[in-house]
């Protein structure tokens, strides 16, 4: 017949439900910690087999309950939803802050190049009211120093700005790098890990923390084997392999773009996540610098093809009046005395050159090609912006999703740590009741 060992039953239940209780502890103590997911114990009845006798037949002998496998919330599928949206949310965030930078680097205000050609222009029209101004003809010179300082700010700020791209590009390579040692460190660890063994949890939780953090700047292929370890591909290229890391490396080409190696061999620009949105950022701003040097040139030529057709009021042919190298930072106005000013045209009047400025406005001109940059960046800009603020929808409503099945819920722990203490305290009242049995039993024998 069943044989009961109330000691047997007790003794487990508090040491099956203090353990539980300290699940339920380290769940409430890690609710804010990053890739943690909530735990639960696995209790199970205990029983064995057994007989008092050899000419009796085995009967169960119900022992309490044994401490069974540490179960893990989690959603494989959540998992990899979490991953995309923050690969996504990477890109779009590393495009918006630097598509803005740019746009703030080139300045459209006051100070810049824009406004301060529209600024040199209108003195040389109030010039040409008043041709033999010798304060006008300084303010027009000065004018031009104008421009070109605000050529120079925009260059050195951009040029300052695709070495910000750099170094963050080198900071995120080594924190993708970082993690791509975690993961192997992780796996090495799985390996040996018990299956449902408190340490196995751990390292699931790890292992997938560090595949977020790699998802978050790579566009990468991840599966899984049979004890849950990882092997990460990107473009075909082993990332991880088992226990084995692959590292990248970053690096500045001469025109700002980034080139990206994996174990000391060039690899493809990732097409996601903050390194392909660091790349897409310094190609962007490869392309304002050249745009800038462009538009730079373009002011020296037109206005030295404008000056050099006038002549001075000496009536000297005009010369070249500004100059610029290979580029915008190396801009330059030639002339320093006003008299030098070719403001008179061919035909001898006093201000026909100066009033024969305006044909190097409007269409096509450098102040339209400068609109036309401000206009595609600020479009560049608006778009990145409302890409991130998508992106970062996105991923918000995902981390919520995999927090209702992984997330801590304080409310839930604080009663599954009630019901637990309550099974607890009946346990213990179990070794009570069977201390007082066998104290009644040893007083009927004495």
């Amino acid at each position: 017949m069943p044989q009961v060992d109330l000691f047997q039953i007790g003794a487990s239940g508090t040491r099956a439900y203090q353990a539980a209780m300290g699940a339920v502890a380290d769940n409430i103590a890690n609710t804010n910690t990053a890739g943690y997911s909530r735990r639960n114990l696995e209790i199970r009845e205990s029983s064995a087999s057994a007989s008092s006798s050899i000419f009796e037949k085995g009967g169960a002998s119900f022992a309490g309950v044994d401490i069974g496998r540490v179960f893990r919330a989690s959603d494989p599928y959540l998992d990899a939803a979490t991953r995309r949206t923050a690969n996504t949310l990477g890109s779009a965030d590393q495009r918006s802050r630097w598509m803005t930078d740019i746009q703030t680097a080139l300045d459209d205000g006051p100070l810049g190049v824009g406004q301060r050609m529209g600024g040199m222009f209108s003195t040389i029209e109030r010039l040409a009211a008043n041709p033999t101004d010798r304060t006008l003809r300084t303010d027009m010179l000065f004018s031009m120093e104008q421009v070109n300082t605000a050529f120079k700010l925009s260059y050195g700020d951009m040029k300052s700005l695709q070495d910000g791209i750099s170094t963050t590009a080198t900071s995120e390579v080594a924190a993708l790098n970082d993690a791509i040692k975690q993961l192997a460190t992780a796996n090495e660890g799985l390996r040996r890990a018990i299956d449902g063994s408190p340490a196995q949890v751990q390292l699931f939780d790890a292992r997938d923390q560090a595949l977020l953090e790699i998802s978050k700047r790579l566009d990468v292929t991840t599966a899984f084997d049979g004890k849950g370890i990882a092997n990460v591909d990107f473009n075909g290229s082993p990332v991880v392999s088992n226990v084995d890391p692959h590292l990248f490396a970053v690096s500045a080409n001469a025109d700002g773009t980034l080139a990206f190696t994996l174990d000391g061999a060039a690899v493809a620009t990732p097409s996601s996540g903050a390194l392909a949105g660091l790349a897409q950022s310094a190609d962007v701003a490869k392309t304002r610098v050249d745009d800038l040097n462009t538009l730079a040139q373009k002011y020296v030529t037109d206005i030295n093809t404008w000056h050099t057709a006038g002549f001075t009021a000496a009536g000297a042919a005009g010369q070249p009046i500004l100059s610029i190298g290979a580029d915008a930072s190396t801009l330059q106005v030639l002339i320093t005395d006003p008299a030098e000013i070719a403001s008179a045209n061919a035909a001898g009047v006093i201000n026909g050159n100066l009033v024969a400025a305006s044909s190097i406005r409007g269409s096509g001109s450098m102040e339209d090609n400068w609109t036309q940059i401000i206009s595609s960046q600020g479009n560049i800009a608006n778009a990145a912006t409302a890409e991130q603020k998508a992106a970062s929808n996105r991923d918000t409503l995902a981390q919520q999703a995999r927090g209702d099945v992984s997330g801590v819920n304080l409310d839930r722990e604080a009663a599954d740590l009630l019901r637990l203490q309550q099974a607890y305290q009946g346990c213990a009242r179990i070794i009570q009741v069977a201390r007082e049995i066998t104290q009644t039993i040893f007083d009927v024998f004495r």
